[in-house]
């Protein structure tokens, strides 16, 4: 099996050295993004990791699709954002992983309106990188919600 990103976020967050975790959930790891914008930018990934939605079960294709909505809940709850965007594309590494995007009300009108990579250019996303001090306040929160709902296993 070839070894991907998702490979090695998942056994970092097993090792317990993902900064970017915000908790384990039933079906996987929810994690901040590398980027923040727009802010409280998260990703899904499932654990074990594998190829992609269709190689789940039908029970274990449910808890990741209500786990990702479940991240999508916490950010409208915790940044108080105006809607969330999903996104399942799997077009370059045969990983599944779910991106989970919260849009805001401040963002500029024309860039609120698309998907947020097309929306928001490279240079962008990577000028407004994940910070393990910055966006501490936010990781606890969005776990202290997903706690809260019983959405997050005990151990994390």
């Amino acid at each position: 099996m070839v070894q991907t990103l998702i490979h090695e976020r998942v056994d970092a967050a097993r090792a317990g050295t993902n900064p970017t975790v915000i908790t384990r959930m039933r079906s996987g790891w929810a994690v901040l993004g590398d980027s923040q914008l727009p802010l409280g930018y998260c990703l899904l990934l499932p654990d074990p990791v594998v190829p992609s939605l269709n190689a789940l079960g039908g029970g274990e294709r449910a808890a990741f699709l209500a786990d990702m909505v479940a991240l999508g809940d916490a950010l409208l709850a915790v940044l108080h954002a105006t809607r969330i965007n999903y996104e399942i594309l799997g077009n370059s590494d045969a990983a599944l992983h779910a991106h989970v995007f919260a849009r805001h009300a401040d963002e500029p009108a024309e860039r609120r309106r698309g998907p947020v990579w097309l929306m928001y250019s490279a240079a962008e996303r990577q000028a407004s990188p994940f910070d393990p001090e910055l966006h501490d306040g936010l990781r606890r929160s969005l776990r202290d919600w997903l706690r809260g709902a019983g959405l997050a296993l005990a151990a994390s």
